[in-house]
């Protein structure tokens, strides 16, 4: 092959790849939808990636993670966020944001509206001014922009005074092809009532992050058995303090026979969809093993 056909396969290649990421950035092209459960201990951080090259993420574990979350991102060859979601101030799901802001080009950015009186969240606030983003309101029944095959919406908060941060978490539905996926940051019993009542059997997802770290405080078996997962997902730290995952949703999962994967335990999870069916990177799911923290 001569030197000039060299060249023009390899420029009609890269030619490809950026129309194929409206040459916003140079990401390996995926078949499927992918959700990547980061590993960020005792925190929260969710990379949603599409077939069509867009990029969602929702949250990004304390201020000690920000960075490591920025280079797990890099490393899969992403340069610009699409969407952006803080689902509520506190550190454990924001604290990183500032480092994801100043590291990536970013589309749109989600938070509810609350505030919190932390050097943590000041320092999300003057991030996004740096980079001239308007903070968008994150509430029930708003649409995202985001990826036109696949469907985003937030199902809460409520526009209305909570009584604490968790409660004003913003919940995320995903629908792809005929699955979806629920992301729930740390909702409350509170909101898992307000949902049901306002969406019932629309809960219905084939995957769920379970709420709060797994929380005995939310994922009550109400709400659970209207969402009528196949697969749950929870993030949190190696015996953290907190304990999480509470016993009584280790149980609950354990008898409804619904695998769990666990960032305590398997690191960053990678669960797949091609609009019908899920797959995991993992050999086999997590334990059901309550351990108390120290």
């Amino acid at each position: 092959m001569t030197t000039l056909k060299k060249l023009l396969l390899s420029s009609i290649l890269l030619l490809s790849i950026l129309l194929y990421n409206g040459c916003d950035s140079l990401i390996e092209p995926v078949t499927d939808l992918e959700m990547h459960f980061i590993d960020v201990g005792q925190g929260d951080s969710t990379l949603i990636l599409t077939p069509d090259g867009y990029t969602m993420l929702i949250d990004a574990g304390d201020n000690t993670q920000g960075k490591n979350v920025v280079s797990y991102i890099r490393s899969l060859g992403i340069n610009k966020i699409d969407v952006l979601v803080g689902t509520h101030p506190d550190a454990d799901h924001v604290g990183g944001i500032d480092d994801i802001i100043k590291s990536f080009e970013i589309g749109d950015f989600y938070m509810p509206r609350t505030t919190h009186d932390t050097k943590t969240f000041e320092d999300v606030l003057l991030a996004a001014k740096s980079k001239g983003l308007k903070i968008k309101a994150a509430e029930s029944d708003k649409l995202i922009a985001f990826d036109p095959e696949t469907k985003a919406i937030f199902l809460s908060p409520e526009n209305k005074k909570y009584s604490n941060n968790n409660a004003y978490s913003a919940v995320i539905q995903i629908t792809y092809g005929s699955n979806k996926f629920l992301f729930t940051g740390d909702a409350e019993k509170e909101n898992e009532k307000e949902m049901i009542k306002k969406y019932g059997n629309v809960l219905k997802s084939d995957l769920i992050k379970l709420a709060h770290h797994g929380s005995a405080t939310s994922n009550t078996p109400e709400f659970l058995d209207i969402v009528d997962p196949e697969v749950a997902t929870v993030s949190c730290a190696y015996k953290n303090k907190y304990s999480h995952p509470h016993s009584e949703i280790l149980k609950y999962l354990k008898e409804k026979d619904i695998p769990l994967y666990r960032t305590d335990e398997q690191g960053t999870i990678i669960i797949y969809s091609d609009g019908e069916n899920l797959s995991v990177d993992q050999e086999s799911a997590g334990s059901y093993t309550y351990r108390k923290g120290n």
